[in-house]
């Protein structure tokens, strides 16, 4: 990889990333054309359903791409989907080199794209600036190759590991900067999920309040139907879509939710509780590919202690609140520390006050029940 390649490259990250919160369940991807030492194209993928990055790029070029190479985040597709093959586009156009960064684990895609370019003369270089592509798409690979959504938990704590004052108190803990970056990750997430517990507690509203910005589909994990009828999430539920998840049989109950808006799904119960298991699969064949869970502490233990997260964001506020209020991660807890739920090295930013700690749950290092 020479340096030239890793700058065109990196440009392709900063376009593939624009197209968080509108491109779900497909993957950010960007591309730029470079013809003669210059840029004569870029693009990337804008919408769901939309042109994909190559062809966009294509569009934007200035001159004729004849001869040009083109850096892609991700493999070039090979497949009818709601586009046809970016591969045909970019040997229609003349593309002498592709140089990618990422490969394509979709099981229509999964190599057949590179050979495909390949088979028409064209050079390809693959790996370039790879960990980096990989980053942006954790997402997209996780769900394409599970079915199911990729979940994060997301919450706030005071330095001595309190989400809450011990009456229950808790807003504000963080500060304004690391509330904001909380309405990125809502824009980001396909979903965003809460227990019924949380719901009773905070009346969330549970939308994105950035300008733009796209709303989640929100989720109450409410195995006995006690959301009240009167809280924000139902009372919005005809204008933001609003998901009861419940295992109650009581179905005269459903309709009073069905009558406010929300999509009551019954699911099957596991320990007296919605079994979080089936409702992944359920998000799943919806095409949700991302779940953002916040809180609570006992939601959020079912959920590790099932196997069924990939991350977690920490957001910690220089504060002490003492006293027995609430942890982020509630439940039985596990026996000793060899049980314990690892995190990968994470990475860590400043967002005024507060320190935001994003980490990958290490599956090496976790022996509790895994996916």
């Amino acid at each position: 990889m020479n340096t030239q390649d890793a700058e065109y490259m990196r440009l392709a990250i900063s376009l593939a990333r624009k197209g968080i919160g509108r491109v779900n369940p497909n993957p950010l991807v960007g591309a730029v054309i470079v013809k003669d030492g210059a840029i004569i194209g870029q693009g990337y993928h804008q919408q769901y359903g939309g042109l994909h990055a190559e062809r966009n790029a294509l569009a934007s070029c200035t001159t004729a791409p004849q001869g040009a190479t083109i850096y892609v985040t991700l493999e070039p597709c090979c497949h009818h989907g709601k586009n046809p093959p970016c591969t045909e586009a970019l040997i229609q156009a003349g593309i002498s080199r592709v140089v990618v960064g990422s490969s394509d684990p979709n099981p229509l895609v999964a190599g057949k794209g590179i050979a495909q370019l390949r088979a028409a003369g064209i050079q390809v270089d693959e790996g370039v600036l790879q960990a980096e592509c990989d980053a942006i798409n954790a997402i997209f690979f996780h769900y394409i190759t599970t079915g199911r959504p990729y979940v994060a938990l997301k919450y706030a704590m005071s330095a001595d590991g309190k989400i809450a004052c011990h009456n229950g108190a808790s807003r504000w803990i963080t500060g304004e900067q690391a509330r904001r970056h909380a309405h990125q990750l809502r824009n980001q997430y396909a979903a965003i999920m809460v227990g019924v517990g949380t719901a009773l507690a905070d009346d969330p509203e549970l939308t994105c309040r950035l300008h733009g910005g796209t709303n989640p589909l929100r989720i109450v994990c409410d195995s006995q139907l006690r959301t009240p009828l009167s809280s924000k999430l139902v009372t919005t539920a005809a204008q933001v879509p609003t998901v009861i998840a419940t295992c109650s049989q009581d179905v005269s109950r459903h309709q009073s939710y069905l009558d406010a808006g929300c999509q009551v799904w019954f699911l099957p119960e596991k320990n007296g509780r919605v079994s979080l298991e089936a409702l992944l699969v359920r998000l799943g064949e919806q095409k949700i590919d991302s779940l953002l869970v916040e809180g609570g502490g006992q939601l959020n233990w079912s959920l590790l202690e099932a196997g069924l997260v990939q991350k977690v964001y920490r957001y910690i506020a220089p504060k002490i609140l003492g006293g027995t209020a609430k942890s982020p991660v509630e439940g039985h807890g596990v026996d000793n520390p060899q049980q314990a739920f690892m995190l990968a090295p994470g990475r860590v930013f400043r967002l005024g006050d507060d320190l935001l700690i994003e980490s990958e749950i290490d599956r090496r290092g976790t022996s509790c029940s895994q996916e």
